[in-house]
């Protein structure tokens, strides 16, 4: 991996995750510093993130996280909601049992994080369940558009991990892979839905203003 790629990666995935909040304001030096990099590469990885909505860039120069708000969120769990009902449709038909396997493995592997309370790690491992089942589909025309919502809505992923204790109460994986053990395409497709819906998804308008209150957003 490239100086260049390593820093759009990390970058990228700290900011799905919600490590970095909304409104927080970031400069080249700075994350050159923390990532112990030099600033030709972070520029670069700035670059890319600012034209898939991830960042945006301010007069200064600074960086900063678009602050969210309850209109624009809902908006992103819907398209979400969507583009990934789609792809998931989509990646039926090449499905393959070694890669629902994979999928069995990886959804444990996240049972076993919220568990242990370990949020960070839970998201990243949902991320990979979602990206796995997606790209059975060799026409990765979608992936794409999929990972900028999830980009989007990361930061917010981060305001919730603090004040709500759990994001998930039905696992709907399981779901999802059964009805991909059956090759149902409505069920998978239903599956997806309802994880979207009853994850961040759920949450009531007052609960997001709430949270993004708290948060001083």
């Amino acid at each position: 991996m490239t100086t260049h790629e390593y820093a759009h990666r990390r970058l990228r995935q700290a900011i799905m995750v919600g490590s970095i909040r909304p409104g927080e304001s970031l400069t080249i030096r700075g994350i050159a510093e923390a990532m112990e990099s030099s600033p030709t590469p972070v520029r670069e990885a700035l670059r890319r993130l600012s034209s898939e909505g991830a960042l945006r860039v301010l007069d200064n120069r600074r960086i900063m996280v678009p602050r969210m708000t309850a209109d624009r969120f809902s908006e992103l769990v819907s398209l979400r909601s969507v583009l990934e009902q789609h792809a998931a449709r989509r990646a039926v038909p090449h499905i393959t049992e070694r890669r629902i396997d994979r999928l069995e493995e990886i959804d444990r592997a996240q049972d076993e994080a919220i568990l242990r309370k370990d949020n960070a790690t839970a998201l990243l491992l949902n991320q990979e369940f979602h990206r796995t089942l997606y790209t059975a589909n060799p026409e990765q025309v979608i992936m794409p558009m999929v990972e900028s919502v999830w980009l989007q809505l990361g930061p917010f992923l981060g305001i919730a991990m603090e004040h709500v204790a759990q994001l998930y109460f039905v696992d709907r994986h399981q779901e999802a892979i059964e009805a991909l053990r059956k090759r149902d395409e409505n069920a998978v497709a239903a599956a997806i839905k309802a994880d979207i819906s009853e994850g961040i998804g759920g949450f009531e308008r007052s609960a997001i203003e709430n949270l993004l209150r708290l948060a001083g957003q």
